[in-house]
């Protein structure tokens, strides 16, 4: 039970312990901090009995080298239900509970969808009263802080710790030490709470800081040797000091190399030392243990395992790999090919030598069960987990668990029977699919509290935040004028707050009015961000051709980060932002369209950015995005597709109606029959699409200035010249430019009938029920991991 005093008492006691001041005088940030110490007084002894339950039976952990959490302050009181009497607290003692919400600082350990998922995941496992503990890095620095400079993106540290971190618990007595071939070092977990929806359970999030064994050299420092005397400490401070290193040169692909064995094998010694308190034997590691290896970057915790089962437990090999398979389970997160993890085994071996002799031989009793197999010497060389001098960390994965799952049924059916069509014939029963999930928690109830609050007086209760498919009932009202205007009301209500936030941090007006058509999410070539850039630049020619035409005014939104590395990603960021001055600056044409592309894209700004939107472009090349769940948090807002059939589109557009999307361009089989007869020929495009070749051609033509980095030409021959990997127009942007225009098209007509549309937008909500991560959640206890809830 809450009680108001006591919590009023626990923040003023918190900010004169911690920071020796009364309310009077502390800061801001001291009184965000103060505030959530005080919640997790309210968490604990639910926190402990909640781990001692789970200890009674079978769990399961989720490896992750991501985990996009975001802020917690906000989400953590709607789960526990106490938003409101808090804020009432808060406002007795003259603290803007806005105000310190916006002060934390985005916990942004991860890079985009997978680490979003985990986070997720994490929400509904506890929700759901699962036995799930979720394990990665604690990156002192996460995903970078975005900035544009002459509209060319910009790196910053982002020290997400720099107030502290009121959520996690460091337990200094569970660390390990996990040895490399040249240095030890410490891996210290901090314990961060993940509290459920209606339920008392509070499950765990562990995340491994590297330390070294010796803070410092003493003697060296005492001879004034002071760089040496912390070259140990810095060299192990690296490992977890920043997400995702950038691995262009040898040096980045070793530090990357040692995060992920450093997740592994921390994680798993943690796992058999509790194991071993058990008093039994190690053939009964799985009836207690399942590890899901989400992507490939944790796949290295499968030879870690059997060296662990080997060389500490001296099991032999047949019994610790029979463990070792039925503990793992692997997902899936890609079709891409280049984006199927492969370690060089010069550098593997260098790194983690005893390792890499256990992949050997897991490569060795693989090729010979193939050849049992009858299976023939060339198709053995193309699975064999080490050939050409590369470790397939994805053929490990597979071969190495019980269970690959994809993340949508259109990414499933196409590993099955076409990317991982050989080891589909080879372990057929191991294949399964798993559509991802969003958690309603964070993404409707605290993101659009007017809409939730909408909904619950529509149904009567709140349980649908935890059932979405209840969301069903609604249909009913889709022709009901009174509801659809007031469910209108609510999304201007939103897209007022976002042009609000908007003019503060990126100081453009936007226009109310307009269409708010916004693509956020990671900047790569196959999401063609390349491609709604042309279509934006080729609206401008034709309305400065033809000033009175009949148009809707639009805001196209991109929200998105370039890997530091990732050159065209970087310039097509750049080509983008080129684009937006051209048409914000020009009094003839920016009352009609208006371009903003929004600076550090996080989960708190995305927050703001789904509720808002008219339209959601999720236009991926077909075959190319695996699931996506951005698009997943456009349907819950009330938001229509513009898309391709990718992905989990495919099942959002079965949920809630073709009639109700607006699905453009090639599908799967064309592209596969395309490549297969090597027939698709861009140049034709290019010279015979009205209005394509003029957008393409600014990239060299000089509209635009790249300032001599070549970015712009790059793209260009991407496009029309290809590459040493890839044919010209890879993804396919000049086949779908005119499919894409004419679906733009389509949105505006649609949009002029509010009725009409608000309609189109109600039942995409209405229909959003099977896109819960709970759902997903409760497939995989079910399915993959065979846990059962447990409530305290």
């Amino acid at each position: 039970m809450f009680n108001k005093v006591d919590f009023k008492e626990d923040i003023l006691k918190i900010l004169k312990i911690h920071f020796g001041k009364s309310l009077d005088n502390s800061l801001s940030n001291e009184k965000y901090y103060a505030v959530s110490k005080a919640i997790m007084n309210l968490i604990t002894d639910n926190w402990i009995k909640t781990d001692i339950k789970y200890k009674e039976g079978k769990e399961a952990y989720y490896f992750s080298a991501e985990y996009l959490m975001g802020r917690a302050l906000g989400n953590n009181l709607i789960n526990l239900g106490l938003y409101e009497d808090v804020k009432e607290v808060l406002n007795e003692l003259e603290i803007d509970i806005n105000n310190i919400e916006n002060l934390e600082e985005d916990a942004g350990l991860g890079n985009g969808g997978l680490g979003r998922l985990a986070a997720c995941f994490m929400d509904s496992s506890a929700t759901l009263s699962l036995p799930v503990t979720g394990y990665g890095l604690r990156y002192n620095y996460g995903i970078f802080k975005q900035e544009f400079k002459n509209g060319f993106q910009v790196e910053k540290a982002d020290n997400w710790l720099k107030h502290g971190d009121p959520w996690s618990v460091k337990r200094e007595e569970d660390t390990v030490i996990v040895d490399f071939s040249d240095s030890k070092v410490k891996a210290v977990p901090y314990d961060t709470p993940i509290i459920g929806y209606g339920t008392n359970n509070v499950n765990t999030l562990r995340l491994w800081q590297a330390e070294p064994i010796m803070e410092f050299d003493f003697t060296l420092f005492n001879e004034q040797e002071y760089d040496k005397s912390v070259k140990e400490k810095n060299r192990a401070e690296d490992i977890t000091r920043v997400l995702y290193p950038n691995d262009s040169k040898e040096e980045g692909k070793i530090l990357r190399l040692k995060q992920q064995y450093l997740l592994a094998s921390a994680s798993l010694q943690d796992l058999i030392r509790e194991f071993k308190l058990r008093n039994i034997d190690f053939s009964e590691f799985p009836k207690y243990h399942a590890i899901q290896l989400n992507d490939t970057h944790p796949v290295v915790a499968i030879p870690e395992l059997m060296r662990l089962l080997i060389d500490g437990e001296g099991l032999d090999w047949s019994k610790a790999w029979e463990i070792t398979q039925k503990t793992f389970a692997y997902t899936n997160h890609t079709i891409l090919s280049e984006a199927l993890e492969k370690w060089y085994v010069p550098l593997f071996k260098k790194v983690l030598p005893r390792i890499y002799e256990i992949i050997t031989l897991i490569d060795e009793r693989f090729v010979e069960e193939l050849k049992s197999k009858n299976i023939k010497e060339d198709k053995i060389e193309e699975m064999r987990i080490i050939s050409n001098e590369l470790i397939h960390m994805a053929w490990l994965a597979i071969h190495g668990t019980y269970t690959t799952n994809g993340v949508a049924q259109l990414h499933t059916d196409i590993l099955k029977n076409q990317e991982l069509n050989d080891w589909y014939k080879l372990y057929p029963n191991r294949f399964q699919n798993k559509t991802n999930g969003i958690t309603p928690r964070r993404w409707i109830a605290l993101a659009n509290k007017e809409l939730t609050d909408f909904i619950a007086e529509l149904l009567g209760q709140e349980d649908w935040l935890t059932d979405l498919s209840m969301l069903k009932e609604l249909e009913k009202y889709s022709d009901d004028e009174e509801i659809l205007n007031k469910f209108l009301g609510i999304k201007r209500e939103k897209k007022e707050q976002l042009a609000r936030y908007i003019k503060e941090e990126e100081g453009i007006d936007i226009n109310i009015d307009s269409i708010f058509d916004i693509q956020i999410k990671r900047l790569h070539e196959y999401k063609r961000q390349l491609l709604n850039a042309f279509h934006i630049l080729d609206l401008y020619y034709r309305i400065k051709e033809n000033p009175n035409m009949d148009f809707v005014p639009k805001t196209f939104i991109f929200g998105a980060k370039a890997a530091p590395g990732y050159f065209r990603a970087k310039g097509i960021i750049k080509y983008i932002n080129e684009i937006a001055k051209l048409i914000n600056n020009d009094p003839k044409v920016n009352e009609k369209i208006k371009v903003v592309f929004v600076h550090n894209y996080r989960v708190s700004y995305a927050e703001k950015l789904f509720p808002a939107a008219d339209v959601s472009e999720q236009i991926s090349t077909a075959g190319k995005e695996a699931s996506g769940t951005g698009n997943m948090k456009f349907m819950l807002n009330g938001t229509p597709t513009l898309g391709t059939y990718d992905g989990a589109n495919v099942e959002i557009v079965e949920e809630a109606g073709e009639d109700n999307n607006f699905i453009f361009g090639a599908r799967v089989e064309e592209i596969e029959e395309m490549k297969k007869n090597n027939s698709y020929d861009p140049e034709k495009y290019y010279e015979n699409i009205k209005g394509l070749k003029r957008v393409v051609d600014t990239l060299i033509d000089g509209t635009f200035d790249d300032e001599g980095t070549g970015m712009f030409e790059e793209l260009y021959d991407a496009l029309l010249k290809g590459a040493s990997w890839h044919e010209p127009d890879h993804y396919f942007i000049f086949r779908d430019f005119d499919d894409y225009r004419k679906s733009h098209e389509e949105v505006s007509n649609a949009y002029k009938d509010k009725l009409v549309w608000a309609k189109k937008c109600w039942i995409n909500m209405a229909n959003a029920g099977k896109f819960n991560s709970d759902r997903t959640i409760r497939q995989y206890a079910e399915e993959i991991w065979s846990i059962n809830s447990k409530r305290i």
